[in-house]
């Protein structure tokens, strides 16, 4: 097969350079009206997750702070910590709606590192499974996501706020 489709993508690479012209992601992000539009899981005083609108796999979500900072070296004391919380939550949350066999756990600093936004520390957390780097992505080079964005977004913003406020089921 000479050509596999990944239609996904193309508003990801149609979008890519009108995103950057319209301002850093996740400073929009944190300003957005609608956190089911936004994809945003769960906002404290100083951070949000968001799940990624242009997954690795189901459930791959970023952690940022709102203050727009480069690197961790920039963040407040309050700001790690909140972020990290929103991490551990969001990897329970996951694990009890997921049940994922293993967490990658990263940050890409700067652009040569492959920051998508260099320029506003995240972290992703994404959810793996046994055997889910298969045929697709190692030989076509494609990604094949088996749950809705809305569908992820639901169960785990469900989760989180079963977390938060377990008697509120």
């Amino acid at each position: 097969m000479d050509i596999l489709w990944a239609g996904w993508r193309s508003n990801y690479v149609r979008s890519a350079e009108a995103l950057d012209a319209a301002g850093c992601l996740f400073c929009r992000l944190a300003e957005a009206d609608s956190d089911e539009e936004a994809l945003v899981l769960e906002r404290t005083g100083l951070a949000f997750s968001v799940l990624n609108r242009f997954p690795y796999t189901s459930g791959h979500l970023m952690v940022a702070p709102y203050r727009h900072v480069a690197t961790p070296k920039d963040l407040a004391r309050e700001e790690r910590l909140e972020i990290w919380e929103l991490i551990a939550r969001s990897q329970q949350a996951l694990e009890a709606e997921m049940s994922p066999a293993g967490f990658n756990l990263g940050a890409n600093i700067g652009k040569v590192a492959g920051a998508g936004v260099p320029g506003h520390f995240h972290l992703h957390l994404v959810p793996r499974w046994a055997g889910d780097t298969n045929f697709m992505s190692t030989v076509g080079g494609t990604r094949v996501v088996p749950e809705a964005l809305e569908e992820t977004w639901t169960r785990i913003r469900a989760a989180l706020v079963t977390l938060r406020d377990p008697d509120r089921h």
